[in-house]
């Protein structure tokens, strides 16, 4: 009887991807979640502070764009090796200078590297998804959630002890990048157990199918709606209880952690829905999820109910993104990392779009009908579902999907 079960470097390689998305998790929620500190520690006015945030994920998607074409000269773990230390150690550069240059040279190299190691990082994980013959992809991002959730906690123990940046971050860095650059070392690139199997992938990604942006554009909107969604309860869920639901400050703090720890339950368990399920159903039961999460949230009389409806977004979102990406990896299994490279910049798209967006209505009309907006985003990926149907042989070759493929 022929053994399925992954090889034992399959499984190695598993569980060094999953330390390195931890790692990154953390990384960025110790930066997002000190942007007051920063703010104070460089003297920024809220005038400019947009600006700084914003350069953030556009350096991001040039980072990635980059990466597409550094990975037809060297492998993507090589690559991931290379710039996660670079972002860990931006960080601290970040928490540590004294002046505004020092900080803004600081965010463009994290900017820049952070766009590298996402991309990597992802093409890593499809690979990984293709090699197992099933779904994986949802745990990566689930170790990203739980490494999100290790970094705001140290973030709270920061703030709370009034540590200084640099007292907060160093310790940190020193630990986070000898334990990403020794879980590096086992990193799988390829689908194949053999260097020769490597090589030969790595040739056809060079050579073989072209992405078409008209094949990849349904993925590429649900993973923008995705990122805005997810920006407006990053962004907006404090103000949002506090302002319009009329809750404490204390109170207010809460609903970001608890759709970070359903976000992690979602992923957790979401690999086994998919296998169960299929990803169609999967990706349509967590936008139907996430849209009514926006509803309550839009409809709450308090906060309390409000909170419900930040966990059920949670629930809903965190399935998106991680099947999105295994969905390009599928529709393009010949150029698998120029469309996860690609797809990845609308990561950033909505990111830059979510918190503008929301915090513009709500100010010209109110923030309880600003909801209803990402809301009816994140259900338009229901109509997109059938992209995440699993995808024939032999397609993907820049052409368009056949009619005949079951939708789901």
């Amino acid at each position: 009887m022929t053994d399925s079960r992954p090889s034992r470097r399959l499984r190695q390689g598993r569980a060094s991807l999953a330390i390195s998305f931890f790692v990154q998790g953390a990384i960025f929620a110790l930066l997002v979640t000190r942007i007051p500190a920063l703010q104070d520690r460089y003297g920024i006015s809220d005038g400019l502070l947009p600006l700084f945030l914003a350069a953030v994920p556009i350096l991001a998607g040039v980072g990635s764009v980059g990466t597409e074409h550094l990975v037809k000269r060297m492998r993507p773990g090589l690559v991931l090796r290379g710039v996660q230390p670079v972002v860990s150690v931006a960080l601290l550069a970040a928490g540590s200078g004294t002046t505004v240059w020092q900080l803004a040279a600081a965010l463009a190299v994290f900017g820049l590297t952070v766009g590298a190691l996402d991309a990597s990082m992802n093409m890593l994980g499809v690979s990984l998804q293709r090699a197992y013959g099933r779904s994986i992809m949802l745990g990566f991002h689930g170790a990203y959630s739980l490494g999100g959730i290790a970094g705001a906690s140290l973030a709270w123990v920061g703030a709370h002890w009034d540590l200084p940046l640099p007292t907060l971050y160093a310790p940190l860095v020193a630990t986070l990048v000898p334990v990403a650059l020794i879980a590096g070392r086992w990193y799988v690139d390829r689908q194949g157990d053999h260097p020769a199997d490597n090589q030969a992938d790595h040739q056809a990604d060079d050579h073989g199918a072209a992405v078409s942006m008209r094949a990849l554009l349904p993925l590429c909107l649900v993973m923008a709606f995705a990122y805005i969604g997810d920006s407006t309860v990053s962004n907006w869920s404090a103000k949002y209880l506090e302002d319009v639901l009329h809750s404490s400050e204390q109170l207010a703090t809460v609903p970001y952690n608890v759709y970070m720890v359903t976000t992690l339950l979602g992923r957790s368990f979401g690999d086994f829905g998919v296998r169960r399920f299929g990803a169609v159903a999967v990706v349509r039961a967590g936008a139907l999820l996430a849209g009514a999460g926006f509803a309550v949230v839009a409809a709450a009389p308090g906060p309390w109910v409000g909170m419900g409806g930040f966990t059920l977004l949670g629930l809903g979102l965190c399935v998106l993104v991680p099947q999105t990406f295994a969905a390009a990896g599928r529709l393009f299994p010949g150029a698998s990392d120029a469309a996860v490279a690609r797809l990845n910049i609308f990561n950033y798209v909505g990111f830059l779009i979510g918190s503008p967006l929301v915090g513009a209505l709500g100010g010209a009309w109110n923030y309880r009908a600003a909801m209803l907006v990402p809301m009816a985003l994140v259900l338009v990926t229901i109509r997109y579902a059938r992209s995440f149907t699993p995808v024939p042989a032999g397609y993907g070759d820049g052409h368009e999907r056949p009619r005949t493929v079951d939708v789901g």
